[in-house]
């Protein structure tokens, strides 16, 4: 375990119950997620990316996106 995460785990322990649980709720949440955005990163083939950069670069070709900068 991290210092960061010893430490976090540590001020959620001075919370009330309630307030501990709502928190790991969040967090347990954010962990499901999390595995499965990396399940789906994992199960993505070559063609899909591929298929995926094609849309994007004709999306910018006619001008159907906006600059982030």
């Amino acid at each position: 375990m991290t210092e960061l995460l010893r430490q976090a785990i540590s001020e959620i322990e001075k919370l009330p119950a309630e307030q501990q649980d709502a928190i790991a709720s969040r967090l347990m949440a954010e962990l499901k997620d999390e595995q499965a955005w990396s399940a789906r990163f994992e199960t993505t083939t070559d063609e899909q990316w591929d298929r995926l950069a094609h849309m994007v670069r004709q999306e910018i070709a006619n001008g159907e996106t906006v600059s982030l900068v």
